[in-house]
């Protein structure tokens, strides 16, 4: 959600997946703004930036032409565009992770050299620009089951994103005395290569303005039978959506945005108001006034002020810590009549006054652990689990083992047609226990997991556990695939050996 895995060419490259995107107002020092976006959702902890693709954050001067129902935001040239590239990866030396290395290309053509994931950044000689890039921790939170409007802890919670983050001098960059309304997309970009022999490269792989334009509004889950629009939406440029198009996403988003007012059973938009709002969305940009305060609480002030006809008070944007999705979900479906709290009031970290704002990544190992009393003592038991390729499992169709002992390898197929790889890193039949590590199969690193059997009165005790980061997938993906593994093949031994009376 917000922009995470937003279409095929997204769930495809994560490495290009936009999720997010901020603009504020420094809290460390109000003459300066900050433009900060993050991609690959869901990263892992050795994640790294594709050397593939540049990442751009771009802002245009925008005028307000039209208020109430007319309302529309206007963008103007220049543009001014950041555009962050990326090194392949340099050798790692002895007890040191290998690096990474960036430039950042700024409006005029200056450049400033980084490395990744130096919380210090770069900075300009004269001081104007700030860079930052690297492993954060994700300040998105969702906390609702939208499809059914259910309030859910947060559903990204333990999850880290890539950041790439510009800070610079207000008055010097974007010379607000001309006017100091702007809008800011950011959009991954495959870098120019050679033609080949069939097609070309995509314009671009993903680009967002305001959150949740594709998963929520474009492809709104609850207008069931409609195309997925996604991909064809992220192929516009940004700031120039095709004129040909255009009423095909208009009508789209008008559906989609009635569809929300009636979430709640009450219709809270008059039509005029809601065409109003539709091509207000329509407009894809963050907006943000940089010379008026951000808040936590200003996002879609801006806009929703101009819907009303009324003067805009802050100055919009979005800080790390917005609650976006409460606030969209309460103008959506009830204009603003009640707030929509969600099951969860902040991310897994919340974000810093300090650069690079983001705070750092989720670092610690997570956890899932089973277990089963069983009649049987414990080395019947063994004898049927105790096996590296035990062959006991009722979610396995099928295992293949190749070599033997310590440092032994399991393919596991499921019977849903899934692949596992494991690797046998201990092996202690005195004791009743084994511990593996995950080779590849489970969208997680440094995964491991440990099954051992213990005396309990007359019977036993089976205890499985896993520990992890999250890698690729949501936590709250990688524990419901780890706890069904878990609990499915513990469950399964109950009726084989029975349960102590």
């Amino acid at each position: 959600m917000s922009d995470h895995v937003d279409g095929p060419r997204q769930i495809g490259d994560p490495s290009a997946d936009l999720t997010d995107l901020f603009a504020f107002t420094s809290p460390a020092d109000s003459n300066r703004t900050v433009l900060a976006a993050n991609v690959f959702p869901s990263a892992g902890t050795q994640a790294m930036f594709s050397n593939a693709i540049d990442h751009a954050i771009v802002v245009r001067r925008l005028t307000i032409a039209g208020i109430g129902d007319a309302t529309r935001f206007r963008s103007s040239d220049p543009e001014v565009r950041f555009t962050f590239r990326f090194d392949v990866l340099e050798r790692a030396t002895e007890g040191r992770r290998a690096a990474q290395r960036g430039t950042c290309t700024l409006p005029g053509g200056q450049t400033i050299r980084f490395v990744v994931d130096d919380a210090e950044g770069s900075t300009s000689a004269d001081g104007t620009f700030r860079v930052f890039a690297g492993l954060r921790s994700d300040p998105f939170y969702l906390a609702w089951i939208v499809a059914e409007m259910k309030k859910f802890p947060n559903l990204l919670q333990h999850d880290n994103v890539l950041t790439f983050l510009i800070e610079f001098d207000t008055r010097r960059v974007l010379e607000p005395a001309r006017g100091s309304l702007f809008g800011v997309i950011a959009e991954t970009i495959p870098i120019p290569k050679p033609g080949g022999f069939i097609g070309h490269e995509p314009p671009r792989i993903d680009w967002v303005g305001r959150p949740e334009q594709t998963n929520m509004r474009l492809n709104n889950n609850g207008m069931a039978g409609t195309d997925d629009l996604r991909d064809l939406w992220n192929q516009q440029t940004p700031f120039a959506v095709s004129g040909e198009l255009m009423p095909l996403f208009r009508k789209r988003m008008i559906d989609s945005l009635k569809n929300w007012d009636m979430r709640d059973g009450k219709a809270d938009w008059k039509p005029a108001a809601l065409a109003a709002n539709a091509n207000m969305f329509l407009d894809d940009f963050m907006v943000i006034d940089v010379a008026k305060p951000t808040s936590d609480t200003s996002f879609l002030e801006i806009e929703k002020s101009t819907l009303a006809g009324r003067p805009y008070q802050s100055g919009g944007g979005r800080t790390v810590n917005a609650d976006v999705i409460d606030i969209l979900l309460t103008w959506m479906v009830n204009h603003d009549r009640e707030f929509l709290q969600g099951g969860s009031t902040g991310a897994t970290k919340p974000g810093t006054s300090a650069f690079p704002y983001l705070a750092s990544p989720n670092a610690e190992l997570q956890n899932v652990a089973f277990s089963v009393d069983l009649a049987a003592p414990p080395d019947q038991v063994w004898a049927l689990i105790g096996g590296f390729g035990g062959y006991w499992h009722p979610l396995v169709a099928s295992i293949k083992l190749t070599g033997t002992g310590i440092g032994q390898i399991r393919t596991i197929e499921t019977i849903d047609g899934k692949q596992i790889v494991e690797q046998l890193d201990a092996m202690d039949n005195a004791q009743r226990s084994y511990r593996y590590t995950s080779i590849a199969g489970i969208p997680a690193t440094d995964y491991t997991g440990m099954l051992d059997v213990k005396p309990k009165g007359g019977g036993s005790s089976v205890e499985w556990r896993v520990q992890y980061m999250p890698g690729g997938q949501p936590d709250i993906i990688v524990k419901t695939i780890s706890s069904t593994l878990l609990k499915t093949g513990l469950d399964s031994l109950r009726p084989r050996f029975g349960v102590p009376k």
